[in-house]
């Protein structure tokens, strides 16, 4: 081997020794910095959570700031790794510019659903612990984020739904008001009197202290059906105690009437047969 192929390898062996050392240098610091990266971003998160609780602020807004912090921090921290290997920031850019142009055309519904979510937590149409509806989507809102809102059904089930659909729908929000009116049709015979009906569920009410004062509670003729006169029992009480409310009186409503000789009538026809009709039946 002359001297001069033993100069090349040495300084082959020399380069590939170098890049070894700068490369594996710079992935040991890679390496490094995203695992203090993300160290970094659970700590920040957690501790911007913490003084959030400290603040009262809003449980509604606490998870989505929360998730916005701890993945600021970390896409700062991919940056950082990949300007290790010599990736220019404004190269950076441009490519997550680019890819975000990408990813809006083609994830539209997707970023419908985020921008809705941002109304909504912006003009707060229900918050965490309150129970809403929509005709379709119905349960107690436990959690909204940027893509869906998290609720549990009455049935114990868990419901996503998309924030998109909350949205761009009419909404109830059955939790809040303070107050809730309890609406309950009656029936009574038309053997009885309404006016000794009307004054017996009254007592009812008013004997009962979750009915409010004000509004005062009252009874009212309301329809004159087939087989019954129908009444409409009305009283306001808060919405925490509303369904035990309503499901007291209705328990409470059948003695209440049997107690002054009322009763609820079964549902009857009355049929009259004429002597062509039954001549007509008899040949």
């Amino acid at each position: 081997m002359n001297i001069l192929a033993v100069n090349q390898l040495s300084s082959i062996w020399n380069f590939l020794l170098e890049s070894s050392l700068h490369y594996g240098l710079n992935a040991v610091l890679a390496i490094f910095t995203l695992a203090v990266g993300w160290w970094l971003s659970s700590r920040f998160a957690n501790a911007l959570d913490r003084v959030m609780a400290r603040a009262s602020l809003d449980a509604t807004l606490r998870p989505v700031l929360r998730s916005v912090l701890l993945w600021l921090v970390r896409l700062i921290t991919l940056v950082a790794v990949l300007g290790q290997f010599g990736v220019q920031t404004a190269s950076i850019i441009a490519v997550l510019g680019a890819a975000s142009l990408a990813i809006g055309l083609a994830l539209q519904g997707t970023l419908q659903n985020i921008a809705a979510g941002m109304m909504l937590l912006l003009l707060r149409p229900f918050q965490v612990g309150e129970y809403i509806s929509n005709g379709s989507i119905e349960g107690t809102v436990d959690e909204i984020g940027l893509f869906a809102t998290k609720l549990t059904k009455a049935d114990g089930i868990c419901l996503f739904a998309p924030n998109n659909q909350l949205w761009n729908s009419a909404l109830t929000n059955f939790s809040r008001n303070n107050t809730r009116r309890i609406d309950m049709p009656i029936g009574i015979s038309y053997k009885d009197n309404p006016a000794v009906a009307i004054q017996a569920l009254k007592e009812l009410l008013l004997a009962d202290e979750r009915i409010l004062a004000t509004p005062a509670p009252f009874v009212v003729v309301t329809d004159h059906a087939d087989s019954a006169v129908m009444l409409n029992l009305r009283a306001w009480t808060t919405t925490s105690e509303y369904w035990d409310v309503r499901w007291s009186i209705a328990q409470k409503v059948q003695a209440a009437l049997a107690a002054v000789d009322c009763s609820i009538p079964f549902p009857m026809r009355e049929l009259h047969i004429t002597r062509e009709a039954e001549a007509k039946l008899a040949a």
